[in-house]
Protein backbone atom coordinates (compact mmCIF):
# COMPACT_ATOMS: atom_id res chain seq x y z
CA UNK A 1 0.00 0.00 0.00
CA UNK A 2 1.40 3.49 -0.84
CA UNK A 3 2.08 5.82 1.36
CA UNK A 4 1.14 9.80 0.58
CA UNK A 5 1.63 12.62 2.12
CA UNK A 6 0.38 15.04 -0.19
CA UNK A 7 -3.36 14.76 -1.24
CA UNK A 8 -3.35 14.93 -5.40
CA UNK A 9 -5.68 15.80 -7.88
CA UNK A 10 -8.82 13.78 -8.13
CA UNK A 11 -10.51 16.02 -11.27
CA UNK A 12 -8.46 14.75 -13.85
CA UNK A 13 -10.47 11.43 -13.35
CA UNK A 14 -14.31 13.34 -14.25
CA UNK A 15 -12.41 14.96 -17.20
CA UNK A 16 -11.12 12.21 -18.78
CA UNK A 17 -14.86 10.66 -18.22
CA UNK A 18 -16.21 13.92 -19.46
CA UNK A 19 -13.54 13.66 -22.66
CA UNK A 20 -14.55 10.26 -23.34
CA UNK A 21 -18.86 10.45 -23.35
CA UNK A 22 -17.94 13.34 -25.86
CA UNK A 23 -16.41 10.44 -28.34
CA UNK A 24 -20.19 8.74 -27.74
CA UNK A 25 -21.81 11.50 -28.99
CA UNK A 26 -19.41 11.87 -32.07
CA UNK A 27 -19.51 8.29 -32.77
CA UNK A 28 -23.50 8.62 -32.89
CA UNK A 29 -23.19 11.44 -34.93
CA UNK A 30 -21.23 9.27 -37.28
CA UNK A 31 -23.87 6.85 -37.44
CA UNK A 32 -26.60 9.45 -38.01
CA UNK A 33 -24.19 10.65 -40.70
CA UNK A 34 -24.24 7.74 -43.14
CA UNK A 35 -27.90 6.87 -42.50
CA UNK A 36 -30.14 7.42 -45.85
CA UNK A 37 -31.81 10.47 -45.81
CA UNK A 38 -29.35 12.52 -43.47
CA UNK A 39 -29.20 16.02 -43.54
CA UNK A 40 -25.42 15.43 -44.12
CA UNK A 41 -24.51 18.89 -43.60
CA UNK A 42 -25.83 19.51 -40.24
CA UNK A 43 -24.47 16.98 -38.80
CA UNK A 44 -21.16 17.82 -39.89
CA UNK A 45 -21.64 21.06 -38.33
CA UNK A 46 -22.67 19.00 -34.88
CA UNK A 47 -19.87 17.07 -35.17
CA UNK A 48 -17.35 20.24 -36.02
CA UNK A 49 -18.80 21.51 -32.29
CA UNK A 50 -18.24 18.10 -30.57
CA UNK A 51 -14.75 18.55 -32.02
CA UNK A 52 -14.23 21.43 -30.52
CA UNK A 53 -16.15 20.22 -26.86
CA UNK A 54 -13.01 17.48 -27.34
CA UNK A 55 -10.79 20.32 -27.96
CA UNK A 56 -11.50 21.81 -24.59
CA UNK A 57 -11.95 18.91 -22.67
CA UNK A 58 -8.16 18.32 -23.49
CA UNK A 59 -6.63 21.71 -23.15
CA UNK A 60 -8.80 21.29 -19.61
CA UNK A 61 -6.88 18.40 -18.98
CA UNK A 62 -3.36 19.73 -19.89
CA UNK A 63 -4.00 23.09 -17.96
CA UNK A 64 -5.09 21.15 -14.66
CA UNK A 65 -1.80 18.90 -15.34
CA UNK A 66 0.24 22.33 -15.91
CA UNK A 67 -1.17 23.29 -12.02
CA UNK A 68 -0.72 19.93 -10.07
CA UNK A 69 1.85 18.90 -8.46
CA UNK A 70 0.74 15.49 -7.05
CA UNK A 71 -1.03 13.82 -9.53
CA UNK A 72 -3.41 10.18 -9.53
CA UNK A 73 -1.08 8.73 -11.90
CA UNK A 74 2.01 9.14 -14.00
CA UNK A 75 2.17 12.69 -15.67
CA UNK A 76 3.21 11.42 -19.40
CA UNK A 77 0.49 8.75 -19.11
CA UNK A 78 -2.10 11.59 -18.73
CA UNK A 79 -0.91 13.33 -21.31
CA UNK A 80 -0.80 9.96 -23.52
CA UNK A 81 -4.46 9.57 -22.53
CA UNK A 82 -5.50 12.97 -22.68
CA UNK A 83 -3.67 13.04 -26.54
CA UNK A 84 -4.80 9.75 -27.45
CA UNK A 85 -8.75 10.63 -27.33
CA UNK A 86 -8.47 13.67 -28.42
CA UNK A 87 -7.04 12.21 -32.06
CA UNK A 88 -9.97 9.45 -31.61
CA UNK A 89 -12.07 12.78 -32.13
CA UNK A 90 -10.20 14.16 -34.57
CA UNK A 91 -10.20 11.55 -36.86
CA UNK A 92 -14.34 11.05 -36.68
CA UNK A 93 -15.04 14.70 -37.57
CA UNK A 94 -12.31 14.79 -40.58
CA UNK A 95 -14.40 11.66 -41.98
CA UNK A 96 -17.61 13.62 -41.55
CA UNK A 97 -16.12 16.29 -42.98
CA UNK A 98 -14.92 14.46 -45.83
CA UNK A 99 -18.65 13.01 -46.65
CA UNK A 100 -19.81 16.26 -46.69
CA UNK A 101 -16.67 18.19 -48.96
CA UNK A 102 -16.84 15.19 -51.62
CA UNK A 103 -20.89 15.49 -51.50
CA UNK A 104 -20.69 11.31 -50.96
CA UNK A 105 -24.27 10.14 -50.94
CA UNK A 106 -24.69 6.57 -50.90
CA UNK A 107 -22.09 4.24 -48.72
CA UNK A 108 -20.75 0.45 -49.27
CA UNK A 109 -22.21 -1.48 -46.72
CA UNK A 110 -18.94 -2.01 -44.68
CA UNK A 111 -18.90 1.77 -44.11
CA UNK A 112 -22.03 1.23 -41.66
CA UNK A 113 -20.26 -1.57 -40.17
CA UNK A 114 -16.96 -0.18 -39.40
CA UNK A 115 -18.98 3.24 -37.65
CA UNK A 116 -20.92 0.64 -35.44
CA UNK A 117 -17.56 -0.68 -34.57
CA UNK A 118 -16.35 2.68 -33.62
CA UNK A 119 -19.73 3.71 -31.65
CA UNK A 120 -19.08 -0.05 -29.98
CA UNK A 121 -15.40 1.56 -29.45
CA UNK A 122 -16.84 4.58 -27.69
CA UNK A 123 -19.37 3.52 -25.83
CA UNK A 124 -16.57 0.78 -23.82
CA UNK A 125 -14.21 3.66 -23.56
CA UNK A 126 -16.74 6.02 -21.76
CA UNK A 127 -17.75 3.20 -19.09
CA UNK A 128 -14.09 2.26 -18.76
CA UNK A 129 -12.82 5.93 -17.43
CA UNK A 130 -14.48 5.70 -14.08
CA UNK A 131 -13.14 2.89 -13.38
CA UNK A 132 -9.49 4.54 -13.44
CA UNK A 133 -10.16 5.48 -10.24
CA UNK A 134 -10.09 1.97 -8.71
CA UNK A 135 -8.26 0.42 -11.40
CA UNK A 136 -10.86 -2.52 -11.58
CA UNK A 137 -12.57 -4.35 -13.70
CA UNK A 138 -10.07 -2.86 -16.68
CA UNK A 139 -8.45 -5.64 -18.20
CA UNK A 140 -11.60 -6.69 -20.56
CA UNK A 141 -12.36 -3.09 -21.96
CA UNK A 142 -8.34 -3.00 -23.98
CA UNK A 143 -9.56 -7.09 -24.23
CA UNK A 144 -12.50 -5.80 -26.31
CA UNK A 145 -11.46 -2.65 -27.48
CA UNK A 146 -8.49 -4.73 -29.26
CA UNK A 147 -10.63 -6.89 -30.42
CA UNK A 148 -12.96 -5.12 -32.12
CA UNK A 149 -9.66 -2.73 -33.76
CA UNK A 150 -8.93 -6.38 -35.16
CA UNK A 151 -12.87 -6.47 -36.77
CA UNK A 152 -12.61 -2.94 -37.97
CA UNK A 153 -9.63 -3.98 -39.61
CA UNK A 154 -10.67 -7.07 -41.64
CA UNK A 155 -13.51 -4.83 -42.57
CA UNK A 156 -11.68 -1.84 -43.61
CA UNK A 157 -9.53 -4.43 -45.65
CA UNK A 158 -13.36 -5.52 -47.01
CA UNK A 159 -13.96 -2.36 -48.06
CA UNK A 160 -10.96 -1.78 -50.08
CA UNK A 161 -11.44 -4.68 -52.44
CA UNK A 162 -14.65 -3.71 -53.15
CA UNK A 163 -13.45 0.05 -54.37
CA UNK A 164 -11.41 -1.38 -56.51
CA UNK A 165 -13.34 -4.22 -57.71
CA UNK A 166 -14.11 -2.10 -60.77
CA UNK A 167 -17.76 -1.13 -59.61
CA UNK A 168 -16.77 2.39 -58.69
CA UNK A 169 -15.51 5.21 -60.43
CA UNK A 170 -11.71 6.19 -60.18
CA UNK A 171 -13.38 9.51 -58.75
CA UNK A 172 -15.49 7.69 -56.01
CA UNK A 173 -12.76 5.18 -54.91
CA UNK A 174 -10.51 8.26 -54.11
CA UNK A 175 -13.29 10.30 -52.15
CA UNK A 176 -14.50 7.07 -50.24
CA UNK A 177 -10.91 5.79 -49.93
CA UNK A 178 -10.38 9.06 -48.22
CA UNK A 179 -13.45 8.56 -45.88
CA UNK A 180 -12.72 5.37 -44.76
CA UNK A 181 -9.12 5.48 -44.21
CA UNK A 182 -10.24 8.30 -41.56
CA UNK A 183 -12.73 5.64 -39.98
CA UNK A 184 -9.73 3.18 -39.72
CA UNK A 185 -7.43 5.74 -38.08
CA UNK A 186 -10.36 6.60 -35.36
CA UNK A 187 -10.34 2.91 -34.78
CA UNK A 188 -6.87 2.48 -34.23
CA UNK A 189 -6.90 5.87 -31.92
CA UNK A 190 -8.89 3.88 -30.13
CA UNK A 191 -6.94 0.87 -29.38
CA UNK A 192 -3.96 3.59 -28.46
CA UNK A 193 -6.29 4.56 -25.65
CA UNK A 194 -7.02 1.53 -23.95
CA UNK A 195 -2.92 0.09 -24.21
CA UNK A 196 -2.46 3.39 -22.73
CA UNK A 197 -5.20 2.67 -20.12
CA UNK A 198 -3.50 -0.93 -20.03
CA UNK A 199 0.05 0.71 -18.83
CA UNK A 200 -1.88 3.15 -16.06
CA UNK A 201 -3.35 -0.28 -14.67
CA UNK A 202 -0.02 -1.98 -14.82
CA UNK A 203 1.81 0.34 -13.13
CA UNK A 204 -0.42 1.47 -10.81
CA UNK A 205 -1.15 -2.40 -9.69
Amino acid sequence: MRLRLTPREDSFYDMFADSANNLVTGARLLVELISDGADRAAIAEKMRACEHAGDECTHAIMRRLNETFITPFDREDIYRLASSIDDVMDEMEEAADLVVLYEIEEFPKGVVHMVEVLERAAELTAEAMPRLRSMKELNEYWIEINRLENQGDQIYRKLLAKLFSGEYDTLTVLKMKQVIDRLEDAADAFEHVANTVETISVKES
